[in-house]
């Protein structure tokens, strides 16, 4: 193991706060490795990414077997807490439903979707943006993607933000917390039982019929898995990208020589600008790995079941990575960002997350001139590994 300095800051509240960065400059420069409040913390882009890549660090331990009674608060585990070759082959069954052909097919739904919302929210000289804008537009994409009747989208969308609350650290949820996670894990165990009965005797064109199809044609999906899938997909296409849009508006009011640039259409054509908003403020500040094997890793050895905890906010401002790395630069060409992960649990919703952000962000600033923060303060979620905004209050004019 190797030898630290005991450090008092707990790292996870950290990213309640306006500016976490600073903190975590100090901390990066104060040793590669801190023993923190949450254990062993990994806060430099090369120790992150070179962990993200290895096959001996997962999230579980090796020759576990198969996942199937393997639960979470309650719940089979999905293939994003799983390693090969179960996550692997899980994995493979759902990727089709994100390829890039399918992806770019969805533009112009998602162009409609984000014209209407901006319709009703224009409407008004102010709005919560949050709540009007970045909260309805992927919660309704991913609800269409898996086949969720639109009258059900707003009560998933309360039950799933207790479910992206509990994804925190037990100790940091109280009594309600938790059992408004349970209440939440119930519902959907409930409701996609339901849905996927539904879909086997009358399916669709939607992903939940098409998964379910994949069960009955003797794969290995069975109903538990497809449950796990279903909420991943929910939570992984709902809620990182809910935070991003709204870290992002924050972002560029902040930085207006940037936004007008954005607005004005300043930029180079290879310049990644959804990615440099992402790597900036990162609505996915850490991620947690487990020593599958003893591991031997920059002369320092970790015994099999070592858990260790990666900010990827802090390596996200590496200043051994990125020139200026507190500087918002949407003109960066290369953004080795680490915001959707690395590896085999690369986000799988990647594509789609930025197709949702680049056509939101352009649609909005080329309709709102007049975008400026309200009077109110823009206030952040509890969560701690997701960080984003519960409100973003904006005016128009």
């Amino acid at each position: 193991m190797p030898d630290t300095a005991a450090e008092t800051v707990d790292v996870f509240q950290l990213t309640r706060a306006v500016d976490p960065y600073p903190e975590y400059e100090r901390l990066r420069r104060a040793g590669p490795i801190q023993l923190t409040s949450v254990g062993l913390t990994f806060l430099r882009h090369a120790d992150c990414s070179a962990i993200l890549r290895d096959d001996k660090w997962g999230r579980g331990a090796r020759g576990e077997q198969r996942a199937r009674g393997k639960e979470t608060h309650g719940q089979r585990r999905s293939f994003l807490r799983q390693d090969p070759p179960e996550h692997t082959r899980l994995r493979a069954l759902v990727a089709k439903a994100f390829s890039p052909r399918v992806v770019v097919a969805l533009r112009p739904r998602i162009q409609l979707l984000t014209d209407q919302l901006l319709d009703e929210m224009l409407a008004h000289d102010e709005a919560d943006l949050v709540e009007a804008f970045a909260f309805p537009l992927p919660i309704t994409v991913i609800c269409e993607l898996l086949g969720v009747p639109v009258g059900d989208r707003v009560e998933f969308g309360r039950f799933a933000r207790a479910l992206a609350r509990g994804e925190d650290p037990e100790s940091s949820l109280s009594a309600e917390e938790k059992r408004e996670r349970s209440r939440a894990i119930m519902y959907f165990r409930l409701y996609f039982g339901e849905l996927m009965a539904k879909r086997r005797r009358d399916p669709g064109e939607d992903l939940i019929s098409r998964l379910a199809q994949v069960r009955e044609s003797g794969q290995g999906l069975d109903d538990a898995d497809l449950l796990a899938t279903c909420v991943l997909l929910l939570m992984a296409g709902h809620e990182t990208t809910v935070n991003l849009i709204g870290n992002a508006v924050q972002a560029l009011l902040r930085n207006p020589g940037q936004l007008r640039m954005l607005r004005e259409g300043g930029l180079p054509d290879s310049a990644p600008w959804v990615d440099e908003l992402l790597r900036f403020d990162s609505p996915v500040q850490f991620m947690s790995r487990r020593a599958l094997v003893d591991v031997d890793y920059a002369g320092q050895s970790y015994p099999k079941g070592t858990n260790v905890v990666l900010v990827l906010g802090s390596a996200n401002r590496d200043e051994t990575v990125f020139a200026e790395p507190d500087v918002l630069d949407l003109t960066r060409t290369t953004v080795r960002h680490l915001g959707f992960g690395m590896g085999i649990h690369f986000c799988l919703g990647a594509q789609l997350a930025r197709l949702e952000v680049e056509t939101a962000l352009t649609a909005l600033l080329n309709r709102a001139p007049g975008l400026a923060f309200a009077g109110e303060a823009p206030s952040y979620k509890d969560n701690l590994v997701m960080r984003g905004l519960s409100r973003l209050p904006v005016r128009f004019r």
